[in-house]
């Protein structure tokens, strides 16, 4: 099997959008997760000598990026230093109890927990047929199947300011239809 090589000039261009996406959603914050893919792209640039090839170029700088969004919670949530981090839950019950106490075990998966996971991916489905023909392919096309954005806007003769329009709106439309009929 041939070693998978970095070429850390197209890394912006191919996984930009799929590490902001995937930061927002874990940080809220569309500045702290623009500065935190930015840091994986560093971070990835100074490891370089440490990629073994055995991972895709992806998989490797979302390894990245995960540590990176770990230490964006060690940090704000630090007491001097400390690297645990604490979790401030809504509900007073569970208030304060570590994060490595409440992070899911994936490999304890339950057959709840499979239902669920269907269950959301029906209602994803449901919400993206009701978008409109043309958001809906290109949302599909962009954050499901990944691809480039040259190439989406290329086949759909838009500009990248015109392709990000109708991805947040998708996004924005999607949110409400789930918050509608998933919470």
């Amino acid at each position: 099997m041939a070693k998978t090589r970095l070429d850390p000039d197209k890394w912006v261009d191919r996984y930009a959008d799929y590490l902001f996406n995937y930061t927002i959603v874990r940080v809220n914050d569309r500045e702290i997760a623009n500065d935190i893919v930015a840091e994986t792209f560093l971070a990835g640039l100074n490891s370089m000598k440490n990629f073994k090839g055995e991972a895709s170029e992806r998989t490797w700088l979302i390894s990245i990026l995960k540590r990176k969004i770990i230490d964006h919670y060690r940090r704000i949530n630090s007491n001097k230093g400390k690297a645990e981090v604490k979790v401030n839950l809504p509900d007073g019950e569970m208030e304060g109890d570590w994060l490595e106490e409440k992070v899911p075990d994936l490999t304890d998966r339950t057959a709840e927990d499979d239902m669920e996971n269907r269950e959301l991916g029906l209602a994803i489905l449901d919400c993206l047929d009701q978008l409109p023909e043309k958001q809906a392919e290109i949302f599909k096309k962009k954050t499901i199947e990944g691809i480039d954005t040259e190439a989406i806007c290329n086949e759909y003769k838009i500009s990248p300011s015109n392709l990000w329009v109708i991805i947040h709106r998708a996004r924005t439309s999607l949110a409400k239809c789930l918050e509608k009929n998933w919470f």
